[in-house]
């Protein structure tokens, strides 16, 4: 099937509504990421329920977050914020001691008007420990937003000045790792192979182990990393100064970015982000381009990452994918599995920012041509009944969808995959294509052993029953 270059992208928005986790799930991953910080959420017994059901209850380790419960009182204003959260906070400085500590702001901060943004200052002045606020509400974030505003809240934190080189290698954590074990001669000699460009900052909360992966990839092309945000601890946030260059790796971070231009006066580089190896190495080549760089070797490594895909890549080859949209990953997946041999229908995804997906969708369109497939539609903010029509219409191989669809979904005999689960998966760079596709074909693996097993058969036969 040819697609007539004129095609491109169509875009909807439905209802409004976030279909979706509650983005002070964020806390999951940030409070591990940044290990000298705190996290307090203010929200009701209904956000602590939800914390323990989506993190589990650590029963031999103590975590660096807790519950602000709100109580009748301090909703119906009869009691004295600032004094309430001056009590916490010094119960939580004399027992963890943390670098930062982060209110979450839930729904009920925002329906009952809590002024946590005029709270914070005067309390950090008394308290002596800087207390970032980050909202990360339901009713106006989706599910990974929340990492957005707590990182763009970290934007304005970020120190204006570059230290002395001595002090710079002290605090930068990925520096001290990637130079561990070498002696001093060998760091200088593989300081001056980088190219000379302006300083690079690069945001979103990976993994460590994927971190020092992206961080060695545009290391071999000559770009220095100057810092990451955020780092593994909240004093060795990256320097950004006026004119400094600041790259995202993630689809959902759009107001952190947004924060890096206008209040760090940065420059952003739009590029597609590195998921899958297409997405990857789209990703080196723009931010190369940018500094004036002709990278190396790019075309081979995404030849070489494809062909050890292959035996993955058989199992999806001409299937289609459909989906429901939850985490804001959807577009960037949409295209590695367009490139993997899929089609897809449509893409759900809760809220869209074209500018600072702008790249990503070139590219989405870009691989649709190539591949010769129909261009998927986008819809935003998707109503599910609508959707759930939709599904049944074009029947696809599979269904990536919230938790809250799949059973259904799979009692209809679709087969689904969770979207939460690319969230927390390790989905970025070259080396971790692999992850994805494991991930998307486990449900097509899974029907193909219960075939063998003939359990189709035996539900054909109690149907009929």
């Amino acid at each position: 099937m040819t697609v007539a270059p004129s095609e491109a992208l169509t875009f909807e928005c439905e209802t409004g509504n976030y279909h979706t986790f509650c983005p002070i799930s964020c806390v999951a991953w940030l409070y591990q990421k940044i290990e000298d910080s705190f996290f307090l959420v203010i929200g009701t017994k209904t956000c602590g329920y939800f914390l323990q059901n989506a993190m589990g209850v650590m029963i031999f380790a103590e975590p660096r977050y807790a519950m602000a419960e709100l109580e009748e009182a301090d909703i119906s204003a009869q009691l004295n914020d600032y004094e309430e959260l001056k009590r916490l906070c010094l119960q939580i400085k004399r027992d963890r001691n943390p670098s930062v500590i982060v209110w979450i702001g839930t729904c009920t901060t925002e329906i009952i008007k809590t002024d946590l943004e005029g709270l914070a200052p005067k309390l950090e002045a008394d308290l002596g420990v800087p207390i970032v606020v980050a909202r990360a509400n339901g009713l106006d974030y989706a599910f990974t937003q929340g990492e957005d505003t707590v990182l763009a809240a970290m934007v304005q934190r970020c120190p204006d000045k570059v230290e002395k080189e001595e002090e710079k290698q002290e605090r930068n954590a990925i520096q001290k790792l990637l130079n561990f074990g070498k002696q001093k001669e060998e760091v200088v000699a593989e300081e001056a192979e980088y190219a000379n460009h302006p300083p690079l900052v690069l945001f979103g909360s990976l993994p460590d182990p994927v971190v020092t992966q992206l961080t060695l990839e545009l290391k071999k092309q000559g770009v220095k990393v100057s810092g990451w945000l955020p780092s593994k601890r909240y004093t060795e946030l990256p320097a950004v100064a006026e004119g400094d260059y600041a790259c995202g790796v993630n689809p959902f971070l759009s107001r952190t970015a947004t924060a890096f231009m206008r209040r760090r006066k940065a420059k952003l580089i739009g590029a597609p982000f590195p998921i899958g190896p297409d997405g990857t190495r789209a990703w080196i080549e723009k931010i190369c381009s940018v500094f004036g760089i002709e990278p190396v070797g790019l075309e081979e490594r995404e030849a070489q990452i494809w062909a050890s895909l292959e035996d993955y890549i058989q199992l999806i080859r001409g299937k289609s994918v459909f989906f429901m949209g939850d985490n804001l990953l959807e577009i960037s997946l949409a295209r590695f599995l367009i490139r993997c041999g899929m089609t897809c229908a449509e893409i759900g995804i809760p809220y869209l920012d074209k500018r600072y997906q702008g790249p990503e969708l070139a590219l989405l369109e870009k691989t649709c041509h190539e591949m010769g497939v129909p261009l998927p539609k986008i819809i935003e903010k998707p109503d599910n009944y609508n959707q759930l029509q939709r599904i049944h219409e074009v029947r696809p191989d599979l269904v990536i969808t919230g938790m809250a669809h799949a059973n259904p979904l799979e009692a209809r005999g679709i087969s689904t995959k969770w979207s939460v689960e690319f969230t927390f998966a390790q989905i970025h760079g070259f080396t971790n294509a692999r992850d994805i596709l494991e991930l998307v074909t486990r449900p097509m693996r899974r029907n193909n052993s219960m075939k063998d097993l003939g359990w189709d058969r035996l539900v054909k036969e109690e149907a009929q029953v």
